[in-house]
Order: structure tokens, then C-alpha cells, then sequence
């Protein structure tokens, strides 16, 4: 069996030599009694561009945990759509008479510009973008099998960040008795050239939880252009900052737009009542 999976896992290496996974999508759900660790780290473009998501989750006792993740790049890293050549400079020779030697057309250059993307994209104008749900319910006891025994309350955390907009928002649990959650958050950046009314990027997160333990939500809205006034920082217009300890419930939308001409909001409008309990 380990043979197998190695080899798996080296046909896979293979294959992804060729060409990298733009679009990516994970359904998965765990429900079980023991520890749990899970990690997702995801990004549209290397550096500081494009949207980006992690999330680390660990703990031991009870646990039910459902998510869904979508993620697409369809932009290179500069913003052009993937597909597109980038086609150099050219100089056009002057057009001279060959008998008198006068010049009849005078020399110019053709600027560089990008063909059109060759990928047909569902959407009218390219963009990355992430998709990510989350309905979980996890309950702290100490466990032991015969590789060890493990103690540790829960602890849940996620960040998505928008650099195209300058907009990241956080969620986090941790010392965690008890948690049930239900989480959506949609990020996109669009390319400049297609961006309806100023509209480049949107960032919206739907979160609704119990917790009994130690709670931070908050989110940060930062200009992506540096400015000189402020010696090469970026200029801060907003942030929330929620920090919690005990036993409550929390209910937060928050929506960070390129601007607010962005159309209807895409995450769900009518999430579940967090009384219902997942476990039966």
C-alpha cells in the first residue's frame, strides 16, 4: 500500500510539471471523535498581488466539520488574463524616393502591446477569485489511543486577504470548549481594463457562531497604491477589530468593495440559525 501511494504521488509531480492548476475545488466532510489538524493555504498569484486564503484548524474531542472551497487564476501577475502574448515594440522603417531621396513617410514605432486572452472564461471579465464555505461543530475532550494521547481545546483560524483592493478580513477561535460555526467568504480582483464603474475587486465574509472559549474577528481596508507622503506605507481608511472571552454568539457581515457600484452581494443571504445542532 505504501508503494502505491508514493508512486501515486510521484505520477501526480509528473503531471503537474507541465502546466500549473488554475483552477482548483475541495469538497470534504470529517466527522469523528479523536484529533484533528487541518491546513489550507491558497493563492492566485506569488508575491504581494492576486487573493489569497489560510486556514489551520486543530484540536481534539468531537467533531463534525463540512467545506467547500473554489478557486480560479485567470489573471497573470502584472493583471493581463492568462492566454495573452505580450508583442514587442516595432520600428517601421521611413519610406524614402529611391530617385530624389526625399523622404515621402517618416519613421515611427509600434508599441508593445497584449494580444487578447486566447482562454474563454464563463465570465465577462477575467479575474481571481476565491470561494470558500464552512459549517462546523466541535466539542473539547481529551483522547487516548494506543499512538498517544491528545489534549488540546480548539482552535480554528482563517484569513483572506484582497490585495487588488487592499482588503483582508480575520476569523478566529482559540481555547475552544465548544464552537459551532458557519462561515462564507467570496474575494476576487478584476482586471483593470474590463472593471465596470471603478469596480476592481470585492471582498465579503457572512459569519455566524457559539463559541465558549476566546474569539478575534476583524477585518482592514488599506489603499494597494503606496504612497510617497507616507514614505512608501500604504494609507489605512478603516478597520474593525472584535476580541471576545467567555461564552456568546456572533453574527458579522462584512463587505469590502473596489467600490459601490459592485452589483448584488454574492455571499448567502440567508445563512442557517446556528441553533441547529449538527450533531444528532
Amino acid at each position: 500500500m505504501m508503494k502505491s501511494l508514493v508512486l501515486l504521488v510521484l505520477l501526480v509531480g509528473l503531471v503537474s510539471v507541465g502546466a500549473a492548476s488554475n483552477y482548483m475545488y475541495e469538497k470534504t466532510a470529517t466527522n469523528g471523535v479523536g484529533y484533528l489538524e487541518q491546513e489550507k493555504i491558497i493563492a492566485t498569484q506569488f508575491g504581494f498581488e492576486g487573493q489569497k486564503l489560510v486556514e489551520k484548524v486543530a484540536g481534539s474531542g468531537n467533531f463534525k466539520v463540512n467545506s467547500e472551497l473554489e478557486s480560479e487564476r485567470q489573471l497573470m501577475k502584472g493583471g493581463e488574463p492568462i492566454g495573452s502574448v505580450w508583442v514587442p515594440d516595432e520600428y517601421v522603417a521611413p519610406i524614402v524616393d529611391n530617385e530624389t531621396g526625399e523622404v515621402l513617410v517618416e519613421g515611427y514605432t509600434v508599441l508593445g502591446y497584449w494580444t487578447e486572452g486566447s482562454c474563454n472564461f464563463s465570465n465577462s471579465c477575467p479575474m481571481d477569485y476565491i470561494n470558500y464555505s464552512k459549517v462546523a461543530e466541535v466539542e473539547y475532550m481529551p483522547v487516548s489511543y494506543q499512538t498517544g494521547s491528545f489534549d488540546a481545546k480548539w482552535t480554528d483560524k482563517l484569513c483572506v486577504q484582497n490585495y487588488k483592493i487592499g482588503a483582508v478580513m480575520t476569523e478566529m477561535y482559540t481555547h475552544a470548549e465548544h464552537l459551532v460555526k458557519n462561515t462564507e467568504v467570496r474575494t476576487r480582483g478584476y482586471q483593470d481594463e474590463c472593471a465596470k464603474d471603478c469596480c476592481t475587486g470585492v471582498l465579503e465574509a457572512n459569519i455566524n457562531s457559539n463559541v465558549i472559549g476566546v474569539a478575534h474577528i476583524g477585518w482592514l481596508s488599506r489603499d494597494p497604491v503606496a504612497d510617497d507622503v507616507l514614505n512608501g506605507k500604504h494609507a489605512e481608511y478603516g478597520r474593525s477589530i472584535d476580541d471576545m472571552t467567555g461564552v456568546f454568539s456572533i453574527e458579522k457581515f462584512i463587505q469590502l468593495w473596489g467600490s459601490s457600484n459592485c452589483g448584488e452581494i454574492s455571499t448567502d443571504w440567508l445563512p442557517c440559525l446556528m441553533g441547529l445542532q449538527l450533531f444528532s
